[in-house]
């Protein structure tokens, strides 16, 4: 069920069978109050399950939580992410903005919606997530390319994903982002980090920061895989946390949907491979280096 209005008053159409939402300016709580135990757990998603929380942006933090927020600093934020817990979690972890300085001014659920929410509070940060319903974030990047080249008032992103695979931060650097980071970054990093892109800073969580030089330092475009392009975005984080060995239950909680979700995109991938079980296909994902 959809939660919270769009930015011009009028409740948008739901996208999606698991949520979608579109936050507006002055909305305190975004996606909804972070209240009991649905804050608890989103919040903990926030600085990863069971992750370690030392996950930092790569360079000096010129930019703080308590600085900004004790020097009067502002930035007025996006958050774009088709589950609405999780949102929820960011909202609670850094939109407390006298004590942080971030003001969440909108909320997206898929890709129609975050440009038209985008377009309509010009927020000076985006925080993308790479895999969303209607093209994913490399499509909203596209769609919002104006914004960026906007010398006055440019909008800039930053990918905050679940995905730490190389073809996933590939994709959205090259459409435009400032950074990327993943989900097991902690609220105070990533407070930090939002300041930091502001700034026209770029700011990688450090396993990544690889990823992106080796891709720029090499002429060669990369090959084009017909089979892992038959796959969904959704697809292939399934297919990934398969081959790493997580359970159907891990994987469930980790992307925030059912098990029962889980096998229905374990069954589509194995019949999109022409594999037989998942020992096939962590062999397959393995031999493409993607776990």
């Amino acid at each position: 069920m959809s939660d919270v209005n769009g930015p011009t008053g009028q409740t948008p159409a739901s996208h999606g069978p698991e949520d979608a939402a579109v936050g507006t300016a002055g909305t305190e709580a975004g996606a909804g109050a972070a209240t009991g135990s649905a804050t608890g757990s989103a919040t903990e998603s926030v600085a990863g399950v069971g992750a370690p929380t030392g996950s930092t942006a790569v360079g000096p933090q010129t930019t703080t939580a308590a600085t900004a927020a004790e020097g009067g600093r502002r930035v007025r934020v996006v958050l774009v992410d088709d589950h609405r817990m999780f949102r929820t979690g960011v909202q609670a972890e850094i939109g407390e903005t006298e004590r942080t300085g971030v003001e969440v001014v909108g909320e997206a659920a898929d890709v129609d919606q975050a440009v038209t929410v985008i377009t309509a509070t010009r927020p000076e940060v985006v925080l993308l997530d790479v895999h969303l319903p209607g093209g994913g974030g490399v499509e909203v990047l596209r769609r919002c390319a104006p914004l960026m080249a906007d010398a006055r008032q440019p909008v800039r992103f930053l990918a905050l994903s679940v995905s730490d695979a190389a073809e996933d931060v590939i994709g959205v650097i090259r459409g435009g982002a400032r950074g990327y980071v993943t989900k097991t970054i902690t609220g105070t990093d990533l407070v930090n980090s939002v300041f930091r892109v502001q700034e026209g800073d770029a700011v990688f969580s450090p396993r990544l920061a690889g990823f992106v030089l080796d891709a720029f330092a090499s002429t060669d475009a990369p090959p084009v895989d017909e089979d892992l392009d038959r796959l969904t975005q959704r697809e292939r984080e399934v297919l990934r946390l398969i081959a790493r060995g997580y359970a159907y239950k891990e994987i469930a909680k980790q992307l925030f949907i059912s098990v029962k979700t889980v096998e229905s995109h374990v069954s589509a991938v194995l019949r999109k491979l022409q594999l037989s079980n998942r020992h096939e296909l962590t062999r397959w994902a393995t031999a493409r280096r993607l776990v």
